[in-house]
């Protein structure tokens, strides 16, 4: 969803779901949905290793044979060959900004720096944000813990996959097409 439409789903007095129109209760977790996302088996399309769906997002970060895969589908669907894969930034894993310590995914530089920094008022640039094509890399951000709060409670890879430059139209043709293929 983006901003817009969600504020709408939570403006009314009874706040309702995007996608099915139920009510939702200010604060509540979904637990029949977090536990079928803990129970829900799936395989990696680059190593074929199995494992459950709560693991994919930080198994994809560090898992080179998925990134191969998602790759191969961005230069079905780019017009030119992809360049040499050195001058892509890397958004995937991403080093802390206070302590430098590297190779965290998202959510584990989000959870790193709420146990580690969250006392630290230093301004600091987001390395995700940084890393993206819109992103400054100059810009700090004066209360970073908050920031990683408010932009990364999801991963841009979610809605974004692999080139951030490719056609629309023709990424989700081919998303469409592997899926069925894959499935």
């Amino acid at each position: 969803f983006c901003t817009p439409c969600l504020q709408q789903c939570l403006k009314p007095k009874k706040p309702v779901c995007g996608v099915c129109r139920s009510s939702l209760s200010s604060g509540s977790r979904a637990l029949d949905l977090e536990k079928q996302i803990e129970t829900t088996e799936t395989t990696c399309n680059g190593c074929n290793k199995k494992m459950f769906l709560s693991k994919m997002r930080s198994h994809a970060a560090s898992c080179s044979k998925y990134q191969n895969y998602i790759m191969e589908g961005v230069k079905a669907v780019t017009q030119e060959p992809l360049h040499n894969s050195r001058n892509f930034p890397n958004r995937f894993t991403f080093p802390c900004p206070y302590c430098s310590e590297k190779n965290l995914d998202q959510e584990g530089l989000v959870e790193h720096c709420k146990a580690l920094h969250s006392m630290d008022a230093k301004q600091v640039v987001c390395p995700i944000c940084a890393s993206m094509p819109w992103g400054d890399p100059n810009y700090r951000s004066a209360n970073f813990m908050e920031h990683l709060q408010r932009r990364h409670r999801f991963s841009y890879d979610t809605f974004v996959v692999g080139d951030y430059d490719a056609d629309e139209d023709d990424m989700m043709a081919q998303v469409l097409m592997r899926s069925l293929r894959d499935k």
